[in-house]
């Protein structure tokens, strides 16, 4: 079954070119992109079943013996991570489509989106089965051409600037890692990952400190740890819904899967684990500061999507199975929830006009399933139990606790009072969002004034009538609307606006959100919920996977066969 493995890439990358082929034709354009992810998520599901009964499957590229060709390997990390995002890239593309659907939705992605989407989507899965360093290079500039048209899709102005500074700051974490790549091969002769597990013990010890230090750093600006994460709060929250989302999600999983394959294959030794728990501590500790300081959902979830990379970090620095079992677990439930957060708050903006606390206000009553799909995966990310964010948490405490030394206690204390404060973050977005009714919200927003409105705000009732761009006090909304109602409170001198995307942001009574957007988001929210019903059998594969990477000799032995 070797032939599945180049098909992971493979078919996104043909998918591509058929779907920029067919720019014409955007029916059949979707039709494409969700049939490629679905054979990628069938192919990923079908590995991940083989290497846990038959162990790592390597593919050599044009049949050249490794280390002098490409390599593709699939262990039980690999196929897990590639199982999970190809089930999340296609999701977050139905969510996409529901957009384009939506009549209203100034947020419809254009029909250049779907074939940059398979671009990013066989970046990240090539990440997964990447052999050698340089492949893996390859993956992260795919990674980087694709996201940068997606993070600036509409062209705003805003949206440009954030992109801007993503690419800039890409660029210099790609070219530390390029030079690293070019040590790498002048100290060892060779970037091929099984290998280097061999030669890099014989390298001088500060010569193996260099290699280490370079690459741990240009793989932490990408899965943004502290102090590599200050471009994420402002790139993030401006793409549309489905950008942020797999960018959430997916992106920063791809850095956190590099450094576990560093850590545990290329410098297996405890040289720098004490780096990376004070890394952790710290990314923890100021990412939530950070979440907790918000008024804006998306840059609040931006905030806690740091924090929460310091508990993989936390795993992987504890060096033991357990701890690395617990990374993996955690890995897998962070892919999950953060993007099913990020497609609620994308609903949350849909129909409140704004991501803004401070002007959102009565969605609970507008809409109390968009309720139910918030609270979800808030308690799962806070640690709430039994979610699988609590049990995710208890591996890495435990591990910590196993560990023993004053720096694996500290780690814990910061891994609690991250927990309280995420869940203290997200509660107040309940609180302001949900809870807090329409009237209190549109007495707390910013009042601001605006000319007699033009002819077509006036409708008659019950027509909805489009805000104007730039309306709102967080820019131009998506798929935003009014009711005669508020039109009519539009036209009065003596109120302040108060339309959908407006100063007040509350959402009209009348207000509905796309079935299509609402059922992704449920699918989304259940499948968060499954990772807690299937927690068992997925923290024994984890473990098992743990204990290949601990143990790097079957990796090593399946890529070279014997060669030296």
């Amino acid at each position: 079954m070797t032939w599945l493995v180049p098909l992971l890439v493979l078919v996104p990358v043909l998918g591509a070119g058929a779907a920029l082929g067919l720019l014409q034709h955007q029916k059949l354009q979707r039709a494409i992109t969700v049939a490629v992810l679905v054979v990628a998520l069938a192919v990923a599901a079908t590995l991940m079943v083989l290497v846990d009964r038959h162990g790592t499957i390597v593919v050599q590229v044009g049949g050249w013996d490794a280390p002098y060709g490409i390599s593709l390997v699939v262990d039980r990390l690999s196929a897990l991570l590639a199982t999970v995002s190809a089930s999340v890239l296609l999701l977050v593309l139905l969510f996409s489509i529901g957009q384009g659907l939506a009549a209203d939705d100034g947020e419809a992605p254009v029909t250049i989106f779907s074939p940059t989407y398979l671009v990013l989507a066989a970046g990240v899965l090539d990440s997964f089965v990447a052999g050698d360093l340089f492949n893996l290079y390859v993956a992260f500039e795919m990674l980087l051409v694709a996201s940068y048209v997606l993070i600036t899709l509409g062209g705003s102005e805003q949206r440009v600037r954030a992109g801007t500074t993503y690419i800039v700051t890409s660029l210099i974490a790609s070219a530390i890692f390029l030079a690293a790549i070019g040590l790498v091969y002048g100290a060892t002769g060779t970037v091929n990952i099984a290998q280097l597990s061999e030669r890099v013990a014989a390298l001088p010890e500060h010569v193996q400190l260099l290699l280490h230090t370079m690459l741990l750093i240009g793989f932490g600006i990408k899965a943004a740890v502290f102090p590599l994460a200050f471009w994420l709060p402002d790139s993030y929250p401006t793409a549309p819904a489905p950008v942020t989302a797999v960018f959430a999600g997916l992106l920063t999983k791809v850095g956190i899967y590099a450094i576990i394959r560093l850590e545990t294959v290329v410098f297996p030794g405890p040289q720098l684990n004490d780096v990376l728990l004070v890394v952790a501590v710290l990314t923890m500790v100021v990412g939530v500061l950070g979440a907790v300081s918000q008024t804006d959902v998306k840059r609040l979830l931006s905030f806690t999507l740091i924090s929460h990379i310091g508990f993989m970090v936390m795993g992987i620095g504890l060096g033991s199975v357990a701890g690395t079992a617990a990374a993996v677990f955690y890995t897998v439930h962070h892919i999950v929830v953060q993007t099913t957060l990020f497609l609620v708050s994308g609903l949350m903006e849909r129909l409140g006009g704004t991501t803004s606390t401070r002007s959102l206000g009565g969605l609970l009553k507008a809409a109390p399933l968009l309720a139910a799909l918030y609270l979800v995966p808030a308690f799962n990310l806070g640690g709430i139990p039994p979610f699988s964010g609590f049990i995710g948490k208890l591996g890495l405490f435990r591990a910590a606790a196993e560990d023993g030394s004053p720096l694996a206690y500290v780690t814990i204390g910061a891994g609690v009072v991250t927990s309280l404060l995420t869940l203290y973050a997200l509660m107040r977005v309940w609180d302001a969002a949900f809870w807090r009714p329409k009237a209190a919200a549109e007495a707390a927003a910013p009042h601001v004034a605006v000319a007699e409105p033009a002819a077509h705000l006036r409708a008659p009732e019950p027509a909805a009538v489009p805000v104007p761009e730039g309306s709102g006090t967080q820019g131009s909304v998506p798929g935003g609307s009014v009711t005669a109602t508020d039109a009519a409170d539009v036209r009065r001198p003596s109120r302040p606006a108060t339309v959908a995307a407006g100063a007040a942001g509350a959402a009209p009574a009348t207000a509905r959100l796309p079935r299509m957007l609402v059922g992704v988001t449920t699918v989304a929210v259940l499948g968060s919920v499954a990772l807690t019903v299937v927690a068992g059998p997925l923290y024994g594969y984890a473990t098992r996977a743990a204990r290949s990477l601990e143990s790097p000799d079957q990796y090593v032995q399946a890529v070279l066969g014997g060669r030296p």
